[in-house]
C-alpha cells in the first residue's frame, strides 16, 4: 500500500490545483494496483466533484463502502444536492452534527426543495456564529436575502425579520437583486423597479467581470425587470426591454422559460395568439436539477391554459382543468381557484354578462363548494349591477360550508378574502348590522388560533369598537388585547386597547394611555372656536340618499337598439336624424311643392290668404271671392267608368 501511494503523492506535488483530470488519471492508475486504498479513493472522489461528474462521484462512494461515506459526509451531501436528490441531501447533511459545511449544504437543499422556513433558520444560525472562511459572510447575506424573498412570495412574510433593505444590501448587485425580488413579492413594484436598476448599475461597474460575465449576470435581472414593467403597465419600456433579451444567451433552461413567458406577456394584445401559443410550448423540457419553483410552475400552467383559450381549445382546457378540480374543493389555494376560473371561462366560451352566466350557472350544481366558480358568478353579477343576486350566491356558499363538519371547510368560511368580499357586498347595500355580524364571527373564530390573520383582526376590532352591542364590544376588547400581546409596540393595537377599555375598566389601560401621543399635541394649530362657529354638517345615510334619489329622479326610458337591417344604406351614426322623418312629406316644414298647381295650393294654405270654402248653397269660392259654378256632367268625373248596358 505504501509503494502504491508513492507515485501518486509525487504526482500530486507536481500538478496544479485545477488539473483535476490528470489527478483522476493518476488515481485510476493507483487503484489498479491497490483497489482498497481509502486515501486514493477519497482523492478520486474529490477530483470527480471538481469535474462536476457528480453521478460518477457518488458511484465511487457506493463501491468503496461505509468508511469512505463517513469520511466524505459533507461532500456526499453536496453531490446529492447537485444531482437533484434534495431530500437525501438534507438527510445526509443532518446526520453530520458538527461542521458549517454540512449546515450550508442543508440550507441550500432546503431552499431548492422549497423548505424556506428551515433554510431561513439555518442561515440565521450561521450568521450568528463566526464565519470560518473568507467571503462566507457575503455569501450568507446573499443567500439569506434570497430566502427572505421566497418567504414573501409564498405568503410567509411574517417569518422575515428584515422588512426593508439596508445600506449593506445596496453595496452588491446580488443583494440588491434579492432585495428587489422581496419588494416585488410584497407588491411594492415601484421600489422593486428602483432596486433592479441599482443592481444593474452595480453589476456594470464591476471591474473583475468580463463583458461576457456581466451579460450573463444581467440577463436574469432584465427578465425580472420585464415582469415589473408589465405589471406597472409600462408597455413601451416592456416592449423595448423584451426586444433586447436574447433567449439563446440564457444558459439556465428554467430562466429561459420564464424569459419566454415574460416576453410573450409584454407583446401587444393584437399579436397573433397562435404564434404566441407555439412559442410558449416550444421550450425544452426542464432537467431535474433545474426545475421551476412551485409558484413559478403554477403561473406557467395558468398562462398555458389561457393561451389554449385564445386559440379556441376550450374542450382541451375543460378536460385538463376538470382533472385538477376533481379532488381539491373547497380550498383557499389561489392556484386551484384560478384553475376553476379558467374552467368557467372555457365553458362560457369567454362570454361575459348574461350569456356567460347562462353557461356557467349549471356548473354550480355539480361543484357547489367551488370557490373560484362562485367568485366568477359573483363577478358577472356585479358587472351587470345585480348586487342582490351576488349576495344571494355568496350567502348560499357560506351556508353550505358552515353546515359541513369538516374543519377545512370552516377555514374557508372565515378566510380573510371571503370575509372581505362579504363586507364589500354588504357595504354596497348599506347593511351595517350584517357587516358587524360577519366580522364578529370571523374574529371569534380566528383569535383563538395559533396564527390568526392580523389584518382581519384589525378590521374586525375597529368595526366592532363602534358597535352599541355589548357582545360586540366585548369581542373588540379581546381582539385588541390579543393584538397588543402580539405586538406591544404597535400604536394601532395600543390605541384600540385603550379605546376598548376606556368605558369599562380605564384603570387597566392607564399605563398604555400615557404612551400615546397627548391630545394637546394632536390638536395643536386647530382653531376649535372657528370649527364650532362653522358647525358640523351631518351627512345623510346611504339608505336615505338612495331612497331620495329614487323618488326625485324620473325613470329614464330604456333605449331601444335598432338592428342594422332596419337602418337605411346611407345611415350615418354621427349625424342627428331628422325629427320630422316620421311625418308625410307634404306635412314637413322643409316641403316645397313643385309646379304651378302645387305652388297655388301652397299659397291657398298660407296664413292670411283666402281659402277655398263652400257656401251655404254648396258652391265654392275661389281666392278672388267669385262664386264658381259646379262643373258639368252631373258631378261625374272624367276618369270615372261609365255604367254598362242593363
Amino acid at each position: 500500500m505504501t509503494t502504491a501511494t508513492k507515485p501518486l503523492s509525487a504526482l500530486l506535488q507536481r500538478t496544479t490545483v485545477t488539473d483535476h483530470e490528470e489527478v483522476l488519471q493518476a488515481c485510476n492508475a493507483s487503484l489498479r494496483v491497490s483497489r482498497n486504498d481509502l486515501e486514493t479513493q477519497y482523492i478520486k472522489f474529490l477530483a470527480l466533484l471538481k469535474l462536476d461528474r457528480y453521478d460518477d462521484a457518488l458511484r465511487v462512494l457506493e463501491e468503496s463502502g461505509d468508511r469512505l461515506k463517513e469520511r466524505a459526509g459533507v461532500e456526499r451531501a453536496y453531490a446529492l444536492y447537485r444531482i437533484g436528490e434534495l431530500e437525501k441531501a438534507k438527510d445526509a447533511a443532518r446526520g453530520i452534527m458538527d461542521g458549517r459545511g454540512a449546515r450550508h449544504v442543508e440550507a441550500q437543499a432546503s431552499y431548492r426543495s422549497e423548505d424556506f422556513t428551515n433554510a431561513a433558520v439555518l442561515y440565521k444560525e450561521l450568521a450568528r456564529s463566526q464565519a470560518a472562511a473568507e467571503g462566507e459572510e457575503s455569501d450568507l447575506r446573499i443567500n439569506s436575502g434570497a430566502t427572505d424573498a421566497q418567504l414573501e412570495w409564498t405568503r410567509q412574510g411574517d417569518l422575515v425579520s428584515k422588512k426593508k433593505p439596508g445600506r449593506e444590501d445596496l453595496e452588491a448587485f446580488e443583494t440588491a437583486y434579492n432585495a428587489a425580488c422581496g419588494s416585488i413579492a410584497k407588491g411594492e413594484l415601484g421600489q422593486g423597479e428602483m432596486l433592479l436598476k441599482r443592481a444593474k448599475d452595480l453589476c456594470n461597474a464591476l471591474d473583475e467581470f468580463t463583458d461576457k460575465e456581466k451579460a450573463a449576470e444581467l440577463l436574469p435581472i432584465s427578465v425580472q425587470q420585464l415582469y415589473v414593467f408589465s405589471k406597472l403597465g409600462k408597455t413601451k419600456e416592456a416592449e423595448r426591454l423584451a426586444s433586447e433579451i436574447s433567449l439563446q444567451e440564457i444558459p439556465d433552461v428554467s430562466t429561459r422559460q420564464i424569459a419566454q413567458n415574460n416576453k410573450l406577456a409584454a407583446t401587444p394584445r393584437t399579436s397573433n395568439p397562435y404564434l404566441s401559443h407555439r412559442l410558449f410550448h416550444s421550450t425544452e423540457t426542464l432537467p431535474k436539477t433545474d426545475n421551476l419553483f412551485k409558484l413559478q410552475a403554477e403561473r406557467m400552467q395558468q398562462n398555458g391554459l389561457a393561451l389554449d383559450l385564445l386559440v379556441s381549445k376550450s374542450n382541451g382546457v375543460i378536460k385538463a382543468t376538470n382533472n385538477l378540480l376533481s379532488h381539491s374543493l373547497p380550498t383557499t389555494s389561489s392556484h386551484v381557484n384560478n384553475i376553476s376560473v379558467i374552467n368557467a371561462a372555457a365553458h362560457a366560451q369567454s362570454q361575459l354578462a348574461k350569456l356567460g352566466l347562462k353557461q356557467i350557472q349549471p356548473l354550480l350544481e355539480k361543484r357547489p363548494k367551488d370557490i373560484g366558480l362562485t367568485m366568477t358568478i359573483i363577478q358577472l353579477y356585479v358587472l351587470t349591477n345585480n348586487h342582490g343576486s351576488a349576495v344571494t350566491v355568496l350567502e348560499s356558499l357560506m351556508k353550505r360550508l358552515s353546515e359541513s363538519g369538516t374543519p377545512a371547510d370552516q377555514d374557508v368560511v372565515f378566510a380573510p378574502g371571503l370575509v372581505a368580499l362579504q363586507v364589500s357586498l354588504y357595504t354596497q347595500q348599506a347593511r351595517r348590522s350584517q357587516i358587524k355580524t360577519v366580522l364578529a364571527k370571523a374574529a371569534s373564530y380566528w383569535r383563538h388560533r395559533s396564527k390568526p390573520p392580523t389584518s382581519l383582526l384589525r378590521a374586525s376590532g375597529l368595526s366592532l369598537l363602534n358597535s352599541s352591542d355589548p357582545e360586540h364590544q366585548a369581542i373588540a376588547r379581546d381582539i385588541f388585547d390579543t393584538l397588543h400581546t402580539q405586538d406591544s409596540a404597535s400604536k394601532f393595537a395600543t390605541a384600540g386597547r385603550v379605546a376598548a377599555h376606556a368605558l369599562t375598566s380605564p384603570e387597566k389601560v392607564a399605563a398604555d394611555a400615557d404612551m400615546l401621543t397627548p391630545v394637546p399635541r394632536l390638536i395643536a394649530g386647530i382653531d376649535v372656536a372657528a370649527l364650532e362657529e362653522a358647525g358640523i354638517p351631518s351627512l345623510p345615510s346611504a339608505t336615505t340618499t338612495t331612497r331620495k334619489r329614487a323618488l326625485d329622479e324620473k325613470p329614464k326610458p330604456a333605449k331601444k337598439r335598432v338592428r342594422n337591417s332596419k337602418l337605411p344604406k346611407d345611415h350615418d351614426p354621427s349625424k342627428t336624424p331628422d325629427p320630422e322623418r316620421w311625418l308625410p312629406l307634404r306635412d314637413r316644414s322643409t316641403y316645397r311643392p313643385k309646379g304651378r298647381k302645387g305652388r297655388q295650393k301652397a299659397a291657398e294654405k298660407t296664413q292670411g290668404g283666402v281659402s277655398n270654402e263652400k257656401t251655404a248653397e254648396g258652391k265654392t269660392t275661389g281666392t278672388d271671392g267669385v262664386i264658381k259654378a259646379p262643373e258639368k256632367g252631373g258631378g261625374q268625373g272624367k276618369g270615372k267608368r261609365k255604367k254598362g248596358k242593363k
